[in-house]
């Protein structure tokens, strides 16, 4: 999982200031108040909000591909 997280902080440090701005943007939850306490760098709460992002896209991903099989069927 280390690796895992790595790749998200590279992924972060690659991002222009306008992709940064708008993963910030879409930051919800308890993660703002997170990074706005300083208790995350802009670096790490960026590789968490694209994690996120990815787990929510692969979960959304599996729904349609069930949706779309039961569709099928009928």
């Amino acid at each position: 999982m280390a690796s895992k997280t790595s790749n998200y902080k590279a992924q972060a440090k690659k991002l222009t200031g306008k992709e940064r701005e708008r993963v910030l943007s879409r930051m919800s939850g308890k993660l703002p108040k997170r990074f706005i306490n300083d208790k995350l760098s802009e670096n790490e709460a960026i590789a968490i909000q694209l994690e996120l992002e990815d787990e929510q896209l692969s979960e959304w991903r599996g729904k349609i591909s069930k949706l779309r099989k039961n569709e099928n069927k009928k």
